[in-house]
């Protein structure tokens, strides 16, 4: 388990719930449909990649619960989408396959970022 004492986990909580902007509901559905097929359809709790599902799994987490692991992957996606977004977090089409991968991780570009 993880230090929830650590001033560190309270930025990266905070940067993690920044940068994934989609609703657990919406990321859901998205990985179900990504995962859609022309002749069969994933099982919900298969759908999407493994990051994805951690991402979802995550973010129904209280802080409390957050395993090493769930931090590892909250940084990753952290990491990933601030790579691939830089600082300026305005709202930006871009590539379609671009944006669907970001999504995977739970960030639509097309979304303004919370605050």
């Amino acid at each position: 388990m993880a230090d929830h004492r650590d001033p560190e986990l309270d930025d990266l909580w905070t940067e993690f719930h920044t940068v994934v902007n989609m609703t657990s509901r919406e990321l859901q559905d998205w990985l179900m449909t990504r995962s859609a097929g022309e002749d069969t359809e994933t099982l919900p709790d298969r759908a999407g990649t493994e990051n994805g599902r951690r991402v979802l799994d995550i973010l129904g987490k209280r802080r409390v619960d957050l395993t090493d692991d769930d931090l590892r992957v909250m940084r990753k996606v952290v990491d990933t989408v601030t790579a691939e977004r830089g600082v300026d977090m305005e709202p930006t089409a871009g590539q379609p396959n671009w944006r669907h991968r970001l999504m995977t991780l739970g960030h639509d570009p097309l979304k303004p970022v919370s605050t």
